[in-house]
């Protein structure tokens, strides 16, 4: 198993690279070595208009983050974002191969096989499935209420599935824009699922929640229940328009906008109103779109958990407020646990991507054994479990 993983998030706005360090005891937290982050160039709501600018992009922040780790990096897992992230659902049958009927590990890849074959040419056409994600199980067309179908009987064994694709052109574009950088790409996660790993808790994924990150060009939202993802989306929209919003109304450079997003005071001829006014009007839009999907899904108002916010854009003020009063739902800021043991802290969670997709690699190889007493080691010990039922 790997001793040392590298996660790259492109991002709209930023690069970030996160280094970490598997610990010589099993049952101490991964160690992040180093970051680093560089201005993102080469794209337009995280869909690459410029290999080459993306690529110097993300070499600059891979050097940063190698000098501070003292480490050369030559291999990473890459996060998948931007408008080209859709889902699509599909639930096909299968016979149970055995002949007493009993339903084995040999029947759940069949099954998800059956499931993607009954997925429409549309919902493939220019697409690439990241992520096949089993929902809900039914044997026999009553559905299984347990985590896992193994060891029941029936003559017919079917699974509803969740498919998360990505526009192949991006993927194809990304993963070469890092190759330009010298570093091979390891695997792939959608960006979303990534930062779900260390931004949510076990407790929010059970009872229900929603984690949305607001990028400067894209919103997206992944929706938890029962431990399971089941839904994701991506929406043109984010931090950058906020600033735009402000440059327009206010007649002000971009540059100025952005400091005053920020909450810096540029002068007295700013109403605080007439500030406070434009970036709600534009957050306010963005969780109304959040709330349509989630009437959409049927979970509007029903997630206990609430709203967790990560991504630059999280930190803007009214944000969390807005969040709660639009989505009739708790709201908050997610916060990053780090390694006690570490000498790098986050500042915000706009590093939640980069930081999971390390957790992403470690848990590649194989089981990790952990101390449960731990809750940020506990949650590394699931990760993999979880993944494991999930990939093809």
């Amino acid at each position: 198993m790997q001793k040392i993983v590298t996660g790259i998030d492109v991002g709209s706005y930023q690069v970030r690279v996160v280094i970490a360090q598997r610990a010589d005891n099993p049952r101490e937290a991964p160690r992040i070595l180093g970051t680093g982050y560089a201005e993102s160039r080469g794209l337009k709501h995280g869909y690459i208009v410029s290999i080459d600018e993306v690529s110097r992009s993300i070499a600059a922040a891979v050097s940063q983050a190698s000098k501070a780790a003292q480490v050369k990096v030559k291999r990473a897992y890459l996060g998948l974002g931007g408008i080209g992230i859709e889902e699509v659902f599909s639930r096909a049958d299968t016979v149970v191969e055995r002949g007493d009927s009993e339903i084995t590990a040999r029947d759940l890849p069949r099954a998800l096989a059956a499931s993607e074959a009954t997925l429409s040419p549309t919902a493939t056409l220019n697409r690439r499935i990241i992520h096949s994600i089993p929902l809900r199980y039914y044997v026999d067309g009553v559905r299984v209420l347990s985590k896992s179908p193994l060891g029941m009987k029936g003559m017919r064994f079917s699974v509803e599935t969740l498919f998360i694709t990505c526009l192949e052109r991006h993927v194809h574009d990304l993963v070469e824009a890092v190759e330009r950088a010298g570093i091979e790409v390891e695997d792939v996660a959608a960006s979303p699922l990534a930062a779900s790993f260390v931004a949510l808790n076990k407790m929010q994924k059970r009872v229900g929640c929603v984690l949305a990150n607001i990028g400067a060009e894209t919103l997206s939202i992944i929706v938890f229940e029962d431990d399971m993802p089941i839904s994701i989306k991506v929406f043109p929209t984010g931090a950058a328009d906020i600033t735009n919003d402000l440059a327009l109304g206010l007649r002000i450079s971009p540059e100025e906008a952005e400091q005053l997003k920020q909450g810096a005071v540029l002068g007295s001829s700013f109403s605080k109103k007439r500030i406070e006014d434009l970036m709600s009007h534009r957050i306010q839009n963005m969780f109304k779109l959040i709330e349509a999907h989630l009437k959409k899904i049927g979970k509007n108002e029903l997630l206990p958990a609430g709203i967790i916010l990560t991504g630059g854009g999280s930190s803007m003020q009214t944000v969390v407020d807005s969040a709660k009063s639009i989505l009739r739902l708790p709201s908050r800021t997610a916060s990053l646990t780090e390694n006690s043991t570490s000498n790098v802290h986050f500042k915000d969670s706009a590093w939640a991507v980069a930081y999971g997709l390390t957790l992403w690699g470690f848990t590649q190889g194989g089981e990790i054994e952990l101390a449960e007493e731990d809750d940020f080691t506990d949650l590394l010990k699931n990760i993999w479990r979880w993944f494991k039922r999930f990939l093809p």
